[in-house]
């Protein structure tokens, strides 16, 4: 595990579960039905149980970019924050639409007093977005926002595998070092 400090929060990066963290509120990398389906999503929903799907079948979907709140069930958390990430296509919509997930995610748990979140690394999946690129726009996201007025506390960076723990690593290493990644 890697942590550093923006202002009276913290940011850590941990190889994971997404379904076991014990944080206040986990972000579902979901798709715009809000649906059960494969990877996080499929994870979550399995992990929750039913009634996540009951809650998230009334919301309205999700757009991309966008985020929608949820009560998180049998996950060990109290809610689960859903968004939407772009699927990868090389445009100049897709790093401002990633930041926006992250972003949303963040003001959602502040609107509901969450002081601690889990993400998973957005888009990288089945969306295919570059695990590289994913990663210096997720830390550049969270420490600006961190940055700034909040009562986030903890933000966790959950990733699958140490591929994406390496990529997060040194884009995290550069957030540490003063570097700006954009």
């Amino acid at each position: 595990m890697k942590e550093i400090e923006i202002g009276h929060s913290k940011i850590q990066l941990i190889v994971g579960d997404i379904t076991k963290q014990d944080t206040d509120a986990v972000v579902n990398a979901a798709n715009k039905q809000l649906a059960p389906g494969g990877g996080v999503a499929g994870a979550i929903h399995g992990a929750a149980g039913p009634g996540l799907w009951e809650e998230c079948s009334k919301l309205g979907g999700c757009e991309t970019g966008q985020a929608k709140i949820s009560n998180a069930y049998n996950l060990p958390n109290k809610y689960v924050i859903h968004t939407v990430g772009p699927i990868y296509s090389g445009s100049e919509d897709d790093p401002r639409l990633l930041r926006s997930c992250y972003i949303n995610c963040l003001k959602l748990a502040d609107e509901n007093n969450i002081s601690s979140i889990s993400f998973p690394a957005l888009s990288t999946g089945i969306f295919g977005y570059p695990i590289d690129a994913a990663a210096q726009i997720a830390l550049k996201a969270i420490k600006d926002y961190l940055s700034r007025d909040t009562k986030i506390e903890l933000v966790r960076m959950v990733l699958y595998d140490k591929a994406a723990y390496d990529a997060h690593l040194m884009a995290f290493d550069a957030i540490n070092a003063g570097v700006d990644l954009t």
